[in-house]
């Protein structure tokens, strides 16, 4: 059923919901990437959004420190309600109507006893470009590759119920930075040494040759930096590996945010503050501020003694990006995997079959004995003559 986005106007008692019924049928039409329009599976009407709809226009940026102050505008809040699985935590907008479902994230049963909760509001969002078939296509190509993966499993998902499309809630954020830096620039340069050698008969001789040594001189200097969309997962509901995994995304096909885009598809709500998000971001930050300074130093080596980094104009985004998931009950365990609702890049657990790696083990066990028999009956003067000897023909 499409997912609509529960919103409060000012100081109002009620929230409004968004919902897109077909004119012709009254069924819940969902929004189609492809086509840029509202799409009824029903009776195939279709609604364009409107001339007022330019894609890819950029997102305005969002003041840092205003918003840790709690003084944005109105504008950019509202009150969405969601409802949090037990199990991983994921907090995950569900339509009014549905009482019951599965987490799309680890499938474990959720009672949508939906609560509210009042938050920054996505400035944009990338719309899906793969349907749920190519997806599915992208995740059992992925299953198959996995050589010791269970295949009962494999197939499970292969026939299993459709993936689920789902925004998940990501921080963007810029920065202009400057940074001054100490430390020392090492100059490889070589000298002659006599030095003591064992040949391969074990006899002990001098020789000379060059050896290396390093000459270090004090540096110190500045570098600065622009960080445009340091990009930074808002949710802990997958292991950070898998959606690290996903990338890249293509940025650039940013679109501002409508209720629209959503029909059909399922949000998550962020669950990582805006806070925790930006030493998430400093951490990026200044792994490419000491790349840029061992750059600066220069020289062959580098050691850096201290960064005093000044960051300031700080902005920042809150963005939907598209991803598919699938979470499968397999033999009494979950199973989650999610594909990359741009590219089809996939990931998710590693699966283990203990008979398949028994079998690969007794093969190659077997392989080794036939090598070292083979290498024994060489060894043993045997001689194998071709098969017309045996017949008599030699």
């Amino acid at each position: 059923m499409p997912r609509t986005r529960g919103r409060k106007d000012d100081g109002g008692d009620k929230s409004e919901e968004h919902r897109f019924p077909c004119p012709q049928c009254g069924a819940d039409m969902r929004f189609s990437p492809a086509e840029a329009q509202l799409v009824c599976d029903h009776c195939g009407h279709t609604e364009p959004l409107g001339a007022d709809r330019v894609r890819h226009q950029p997102i305005p940026e969002l003041d840092f420190r205003r918003a840790l102050e709690q003084r944005l505008p109105e504008a950019e809040i509202e009150t969405a309600r969601f409802s949090r699985c037990p199990n991983c935590g994921a907090e995950v907008e569900f339509d009014p109507a549905v009482h019951s479902t599965e987490c799309p994230f680890c499938a474990t049963p959720v009672v949508t006893d939906t609560g509210e909760m009042r938050h920054i509001k996505p400035a944009g969002l990338a719309p899906f470009l793969l349907t749920e078939r190519q997806a599915r296509e992208a995740m059992t190509g992925w299953l198959g590759s996995l050589w010791f993966a269970p295949s009962g499993l494999t197939d499970y998902a292969r026939k299993g119920r459709a993936m689920t499309g789902i925004y998940v809630p990501f921080w963007t954020y810029d920065a202009d930075t400057q940074s001054s830096y100490t430390g020392q620039r090492g100059t490889v340069y070589y000298v002659t040494e006599q030095v003591q050698v064992r040949d391969a008969n074990g006899h002990i001789r001098s020789e000379l040759r060059q050896v290396p040594r390093i000459r270090w001189t004090p540096v110190s200097g500045r570098v600065a930096r622009f960080f445009d969309d340091v990009l930074v997962l808002a949710s802990r509901s997958l292991p950070k590996s898998h959606t690290d995994a996903l990338q890249p995304w293509d940025l650039s096909r940013l679109d501002p945010y409508r209720p629209e885009y959503l029909a059909g598809f399922r949000a998550e709500g962020y669950t990582i503050g805006l806070a925790d998000g930006m030493r998430d971001a400093r951490a990026q930050m200044d792994a490419m501020i000491e790349r840029d300074v061992r750059f600066d130093i220069g020289g062959d080596q580098q050691q850096i003694q201290h960064i005093d980094t000044r960051i300031g104009d700080v902005t920042f985004k809150h963005i939907l990006l598209p991803v598919w998931t699938a979470a499968y009950r397999f033999r009494g365990r979950s199973y989650r995997f999610v594909v990359n609702g741009q590219t089809g890049k996939v990931q998710g657990e590693r699966l283990w079959s203990a008979v398949k790696i028994a079998f690969a083990v007794l093969l190659a066990a077997l392989v080794v004995a036939a090598a070292v028999w083979f290498g024994q009956q060489q060894s043993n003067g045997d001689v194998v003559l071709p098969w017309d000897t045996w017949q008599g023909n030699g």
